[in-house]
């Protein structure tokens, strides 16, 4: 299966990886049963894994995908997005989602590696606790 993913409850995050060459169906698809989750919880961080894939989407399939996360919006909402993505031409293009995806994440960044991505995730998750708990930069350094 070209597309899979796993969600982890306790850390509320959602790891998708995608291998091969993955169609947009298939991507449409994995969007659809992640609505239909009976696991899935609000407010997942997304580390989605694309060093794996062979395909390369155009344009118009990168922006589709903003448009599929829109209908599924009202769902599923997320929290950050972390996208890695070794290849060069796969990252060039996935610049073009940063843009559209940004209505429907916190905040979206693309990673040359997991690790990276996994610690910007982390740091993601840790200062939007502080943000709730009323946290201000100015604080930092009060006693």
């Amino acid at each position: 299966m070209p597309v899979t993913y796993t969600i982890d409850t306790k850390e509320k995050t959602i790891r998708t990886s995608c291998d091969g060459m993955v169609t947009f169906a298939e991507v449409v698809d994995h969007f659809r049963q992640l609505e239909h989750d009976p696991n899935r919880i609000d407010g997942l961080d997304v580390l989605l894994d694309l060093t794996g894939t062979s395909s390369l989407p155009e344009t118009g399939q990168i922006l589709a995908v903003a448009d599929e996360l829109k209908k599924i919006h009202e769902k599923v909402q997320f929290g950050a997005c972390a996208i890695v993505a070794t290849r060069e031409a796969l990252v060039g293009v996935l610049k073009t989602f940063e843009i559209p995806a940004q209505r429907y994440f916190h905040v979206v960044r693309i990673f040359r590696s997991t690790a990276e991505a996994e610690t910007w995730l982390a740091s993601q998750k840790h200062l939007r606790i502080a943000v709730s708990r009323g946290f201000k930069a100015r604080d930092a350094g009060t006693t």
